[in-house]
């Protein structure tokens, strides 16, 4: 028996109309970077486990896809390594590359390898694919694409400012309706130093980041499976429960973390970009929101997520300030910022919200039917022709029935049907037939008016 075909859970097949539409949402976010001042760049599948390893926190390195050395790929490992099921050391020997997990670590490894290549600062966009061993669910995949644009090179918060209106600017063109959350890194910092538990900081923004899925009392579960104390989560709980205006939010944490220079300063760069972003009258709601920690240890200041006002569809953009990620490639001292927008989550908003226009469908703009021969080489002319006015133009391939040939047009919903029968051929002209109206139109064969 033939075994029946079928793809790894959490990948997809793309349709022709599904990728007319997903080719709309990258040339709009394509767009809107070039618009913006973004260059292109793109790097490997595949990166060195090196370079991918520690920059994801604990959680994210276990998401990493590896792939296994090439030829006799067992040769480093020992049996005793097998009977201790030491995994971590056995991964490591039998895999040295790994798919990417996001663009951003890529991103920081280019930089550095291209120091003397690139002018700071460098403003880059990237659209590509990423892999993540992630468990499969509604708006959650093992590959899907993401679209990033970062600026490395400069500490302005004018570039945090620039970045919120992009995703303002990309979300007004899908017409979706957004909420843009901000937080600061340093506030999050300022917050573990006056609870008393600064060097759990780590443990703290993993399990706060989780709390729209799980929910406060399970975050607060997890918080204490991580020893941190009940009077500590007890003063953290305010904080994760704060309400009020966006001000009157920043009021408040410029009051509580007025002992902490770390979080004052976290909430003066979150007060600047706030009101910087505000000024600029976006289209978007505005956010701030103190339990967003967005769980990449590489960020170090403001902190940005995006989400769907009308559909269930967690965060579809994210992003926030890194200042020491190119440290560990060997280049101190680089400041960046990004944003990176969720293709694949994208695409399930505007189907959700039948937000794609009708003119997005790629189908040719008209299609001549086969009545035989000599029509057929007319037909081929004209093609030709058109093709090379830049209108897209095609010949049905086989002589057939003009009722099936009709269908086949309406199926593809090609807005034009061009006929050239007996009679045509006869008079010299073509008749074109709009395939929404029915009306029809004659046109000599050497000048078709599309």
């Amino acid at each position: 028996m033939a075994q029946k075909p079928s793809i790894p859970k959490g990948t997809r097949d793309f349709s022709p109309v599904e990728m007319a539409k997903r080719n709309y949402i990258f040339d709009t976010i394509r767009g809107a970077f070039r618009l913006f001042g973004y260059r292109q760049i793109e790097t490997p599948a595949m990166e060195n486990l090196s370079t991918l390893m520690g920059k994801y926190g604990e959680e994210g390195d276990k998401l990493l896809f590896k792939i296994l050395n090439s030829g006799d790929f067992l040769k480093k490992v020992s049996e005793d390594d097998f009977s201790d099921k030491n995994l971590p050391k056995i991964a490591s020997a039998l895999c040295e590359k790994g798919l990417r997990y996001d663009l951003t670590v890529p991103f920081a490894r280019y930089v550095v390898q291209h120091r003397n290549d690139i002018q700071l600062p460098f403003k880059r966009f990237q659209m590509q694919p990423v892999w993540r061993a992630d468990r499969p669910q509604k708006g959650r995949y093992r590959e899907f694409w993401q679209c990033d644009a970062d600026v490395v090179g400069s500490e302005s918060l004018l570039n945090e400012i620039e970045l919120l209106s992009l995703l303002d600017y990309v979300y007004s063109k899908f017409d979706i309706r957004v909420a843009i959350k901000l937080n600061n890194r340093k506030i999050l910092s300022g917050i573990a130093e006056i609870i008393g538990e600064s060097d759990k900081i780590v443990d703290i923004t993993v399990a706060i980041d989780k709390i729209d899925k799980i929910g406060l009392d399970a975050v607060e579960e997890e918080l204490r499976s991580k020893e941190i104390s009940d009077e500590a989560i007890a003063k953290l709980r305010p904080l994760l429960l704060l309400s009020g205006t966006n001000e009157e939010k920043i009021a408040t944490l410029r009051e509580l973390l007025a002992s902490s220079e770390t979080g004052s300063k976290g909430v003066d760069e979150l007060t600047e970009v706030y009101e910087g972003f505000i000024a600029l009258n976006p289209a978007c709601v505005t956010d701030i929101d103190v339990s967003l920690a967005r769980g990449l240890n590489y960020y170090t200041g403001v902190i940005i997520e995006v989400k769907a006002l009308d559909t269930e569809i967690g965060s579809i953009s994210g992003g926030g300030r890194y200042d020491n990620l190119t440290g560990v490639f060997g280049m101190s001292g680089l400041s960046g910022v990004g944003v990176s927008f969720g293709a694949d989550r994208i695409y399930d908003v505007l189907e959700a919200l039948d937000k794609f226009p009708e003119e997005v469908l790629d189908t040719v703009d008209v299609l001549f039917v086969n009545l035989g021969a000599e029509e057929r080489k007319a037909a081929m002319r004209c093609v030709a022709d058109l093709r090379l006015k830049g209108i897209s133009a095609a010949l049905y391939p086989d002589t057939a029935k003009l009722k099936k040939q009709f269908q086949y047009a309406d199926a593809l919903k090609v807005p034009r049907v061009a006929i050239i029968g007996e009679d045509e051929l006869k008079n010299g002209v073509v008749t074109v037939r709009d395939m929404k109206t029915g009306e029809q139109k004659q046109y000599p064969l050497d000048n078709i008016e599309i």
